[in-house]
């Protein structure tokens, strides 16, 4: 390697977009506003107040954070630095974080104390290992990096950090088992952002509103409105009024929702005085989307929609187009998108083999985008890239035009009487029902079939109906169109599913509710 580095690093394009753009605003909202300018400022102030506190290329940071600037910048110093950053989801438990914190050898602790004072202070008691914790205002536990970095004065920002250097060490959701470290050097993560720059249909003016966590999929989303000059609006927490306000005041013309914060806004009583007409995308993803809510969102929100397919392991991989969300083909509600120009897909058997076109086979990808290995996990890293391929979990089927239709996760396939069952299908089908918000089928113990078919349903919010003639409505809809053998042997009304901390229905503590003290065979 000469002096001249042999390829980018992510934190070097992030310095450039700071670098470039000079007096424009960077972030507005929570947190405060800061011009480009300002932000590349401040990330040198915090790489010489790291520095100073021992910090060296090749060690990993840890962000426990709101929907800040302060805290994401602080998190472009760190990496600049050279150092490996892993995120906290905000809404975590306690027990996942501190996980986090030992599996991933976590070496300095960042934490937001204006909003996590008290979880901060858990985390740094329990985790011996850690050399220093930064906290983003006055904490008797940390180094105030706010402050030392005003007493630190004005400090050019420095790249350290190689092109073959650990970027992004990011923890999966764990809704299948135990959390695991998705690696990507930095080679990955400048493909990531490059391929959401590609096959995004970004506006031209991107003001983008970042209300889901910027620890995960929305911050994903920072990185190429910087690179196009535009300006991020933090938001903290979602709130519906907030939202439909910040879209009319700020003039949103892109945001990220995963389907829940979509449906919230559809059912809320404000939506339809909003003025959203500075909004030109509405990505969502993360979760699958009923295809009719999806429908009211086009009637009612606009021809904004576009959907984004991806996981921690391989991002970005499909996307379904503003032009593909057309209702005069509303097959293609229920696609997760066709590839994304820069990766391979293929429907794989169980023997890594193709499966024959119109066929269920497991999503698995190639392409720059995907992660290096799972951290400490050679065996799961090798199961995982088993026949040269990433391989999703998730079960899709292909049109002739390639794009995807997922089915559901391949370990939440539902095996009743020696018949396979993708909740995904039935849970379509259920969401149809004018009365019905939101559904979770899931498999529960039964000792005739094995697995039963049960839908777990919430009500649309002030829908006035009949239990028991909802229930046998719904197992009447789904048998009509999808045979008995799909049709739920029960529905349970309820006031809400449990959501994991990214939104998605937790399928597995539904699952131990029905389960508890006996075993589940999966596919």
């Amino acid at each position: 390697m000469s002096e001249l580095q042999q390829g980018l690093t992510y934190a070097g394009l992030m310095l450039r977009a700071l670098a470039r753009w000079g007096d424009r605003v960077a972030f507005s909202g929570y947190g405060g506003g800061y011009t480009y300018a300002q932000s590349l400022d401040l990330v040198g102030r915090y790489q010489a107040v790291m520095q100073g506190a021992g910090a060296v290329r090749g060690q990993r940071i840890a962000l426990l954070n709101a929907n800040r600037a302060e805290a994401w910048l602080a998190g472009i110093a760190a990496q600049a630095l050279g150092l490996c950053a892993t995120a906290l989801h905000p809404l975590g438990a306690y027990e996942d974080q501190q996980f986090i914190l030992e599996d991933g050898e976590i070496d300095f602790l960042f934490v937001d104390t204006e909003n996590y004072l008290e979880k901060g202070a858990q985390l740094a008691a329990a985790t011996g290992r850690l050399r220093q914790v930064f906290t983003l205002g006055p904490a008797d536990y940390g180094l105030d990096l706010r402050a030392s970095a005003e007493a630190a004065g004005a400090v050019s920002a420095h790249l350290l950090a190689q092109p073959d250097d650990n970027a992004m060490l990011g923890y999966t959701g764990g809704t299948t088992g135990k959390s695991k470290g998705a690696m990507r050097r930095n080679h990955s993560y400048v493909a990531l952002f490059n391929a959401v720059l590609a096959d995004f249909e970004w506006p031209e003016d991107i003001v983008y509103l970042a209300v889901a966590p910027i620890s995960h999929v929305g911050g994903t989303k920072i990185p190429p409105t910087l690179l196009r000059g535009g300006r991020v609006h933090m938001q903290h927490g979602f709130n519906p009024d907030a939202v439909l306000d910040a879209i009319e005041s700020e003039r949103i013309s892109a945001v990220l929702m995963v389907p829940t914060m979509v449906n919230i806004l559809l059912d809320h009583p404000k939506l339809d005085d909003a003025d959203l007409s500075s909004l030109e995308l509405l990505i969502y993803g993360a979760a699958p989307m009923s295809p009719t809510r999806l429908l009211e969102g086009l009637e009612r929100i606009g021809p904004v929609f576009s959907q984004l397919y991806g996981q921690t392991e391989g991002y970005p991989l499909t996307v379904l187009r503003k032009a593909d969300h057309s209702k005069d083909n509303p097959e293609l509600f229920a696609a997760c998108g066709s590839p994304c120009a820069s990766v391979q897909i293929a429907l794989l058997d169980d023997d890594g083999q193709p499966v024959p076109g119109g066929d269920v086979g497991e999503i698995c990808a190639r392409g720059p985008q995907v992660m290096d290995s799972y951290w400490n996990r050679p065996e799961q890293t090798a199961e995982t890239f088993a026949h040269g391929w990433l391989h999703t979990g998730d079960m899709a089927w292909a049109d002739d035009r390639g794009y995807l239709y997922i089915v559901d996760r391949k370990k939440d396939m539902i095996i009743t009487g020696g018949f396979n069952v993708f909740p995904r299908e039935v849970e379509d089908v259920i969401t149809t029902d004018p009365a019905v918000a939101m559904a979770a089928v899931i498999g529960v113990p039964d000792d005739k079939w094995g697995e039963a078919v049960k839908a777990v349903v919430v009500p649309r919010p002030n829908a006035r109906i009949d239990a028991d003639a909802l229930i046998q409505r719904l197992i009447q809809r789904v048998r009509d169109a999808k045979g008995a053998v799909q049709a739920p042997k029960s529905v349970d009304i309820v006031a809400e599913i449990p959501l994991t901390p990214l939104g998605k229905p937790d399928k597995k503590a539904l699952r131990e509710t029905y389960w508890a003290g006996r075993d589940r065979r999966v596919g």
